[in-house]
């Protein structure tokens, strides 16, 4: 049975996976970002009665799947902020897909409701940086604090629920049709990234984005 390492041979083990980090963060700082998915993004991209948040004038078009609930969704939201302000020129198509459950499905109905009082960025944004549970007192708050009024929210939601619930099944319909199982998914032009990335992996998105266009 081999004896334990000595300090040479430990410091050479830390070096080798040392170096192997390294390699390993070239390779996916250097490889192609994104995956094709053909014409069908540019449908999505359309929006559809999405709430949208950028430039009119936007050289690329954004389309954000996400819910509330989601761990990875929430972690990857401060880049997506800081990227999409860097650059100045990508509008943002919210496509609310809540799959984490009844929650989920509130909190996305009430920002969707919001979208008629100009407020939805401001909501989405609350919700995706507010570590409370998601319940009717939580959704007041964010609201009121966005500048909302609640009830003409919670009056317009009673009113339309058929077709926010339209939606939000649209939002997965879509999800579905360029391979996304779950949440995050961020589609910039015909390009496809899944799971939470940093602000330099949404630069590179960006960036491929517009090439391929």
């Amino acid at each position: 049975m081999p004896g334990p390492l000595n300090r040479r041979q430990l410091a050479g083990l830390g070096a080798v996976v040392v170096g192997g980090w390294a390699v390993g963060q070239v390779l996916r700082r250097t490889a192609p970002i994104g995956r094709d998915v053909g014409p069908t993004a540019d449908l999505i991209l359309a929006g559809n009665g999405s709430p949208e948040d950028g430039p009119a004038d936007a050289t690329l078009r954004l389309a954000v799947f996400t819910d509330y609930r989601c761990p990875a969704c929430r972690h990857g939201f401060p880049a997506l902020e800081e990227a999409v302000q860097r650059d100045g020129k990508v509008r943002v198509i919210y496509k609310d897909w809540p799959i984490f459950g009844p929650p989920s499905e509130r909190a996305a109905s009430v920002a969707i409701a919001c979208a008629e009082q100009g407020i939805y960025p401001a909501v989405h944004r609350a919700l995706m940086t507010d570590s409370r549970t998601i319940d009717d007192d939580m959704l007041r708050d964010v609201v009121m604090r966005a500048g909302g009024d609640w009830l003409r929210a919670t009056t317009w939601l009673v009113t339309n629920a058929d077709a926010v619930a339209a939606r939000l099944r649209a939002n997965g319909q879509e999800a579905y049709s360029i391979g996304l199982a779950g949440t995050p998914g961020y589609l910039a032009g015909r390009m496809l990234v899944m799971g939470a990335i940093d602000t330099a992996d949404f630069e590179r998105l960006f960036a491929r984005a517009r090439t391929e266009s």
